[in-house]
């Protein structure tokens, strides 16, 4: 299962928090039922653009990996959670939304994994997609 998710809306200072973020990646997995197999890393990104600066971050976890990408500038996190196990996606955005105080959510699940796996329409991802109206939470 891969959740990607647009959010929009955070204040730049929480998108700025790199403990904030740290503590996400570090406890979040666990709040899954997922077991991290890296520490958690965050780096801070000076772009060109200052637009275009913020914090990234990852963890691996045995199921696969969760990344986070901010845009202080633009108010806007880019959430990444890929897993082979299924998850529940509609706890994870409001666990999302709240973390990351976001008033605007777009997001795609991807079923992915050897359970989805059928060669007759392995190049035809099961894709479902939720995007709120602005806003909304």
């Amino acid at each position: 299962m891969h959740l990607l998710i647009d959010g929009y809306g955070s204040p730049s200072r929480t998108l700025w928090d790199r403990a904030h973020l740290l503590g996400f990646l570090d406890k979040y997995p666990g709040h899954l039922g997922m077991a991290k197999i890296s520490e958690p890393t965050v780096l801070t990104h000076e772009a060109a653009q200052p637009e275009d600066s913020g914090l990234t971050g990852f963890v691996i976890i045995a199921e696969s990996h969760i990344s986070v990408h901010t845009f202080p500038m633009r108010n806007y996190v880019n959430i990444d959670i890929f897993s082979c196990r299924a998850f529940d996606s509609e706890r994870v955005l409001q666990d999302i939304k709240k973390f990351f105080e976001l008033h605007q959510v777009n997001s795609w699940v991807i079923d992915r994994g050897l359970e989805h796996y059928n060669p007759q329409n392995a190049t035809a991802p099961s894709v479902r997609a939720s995007t709120p109206e602005k806003g909304s939470c």
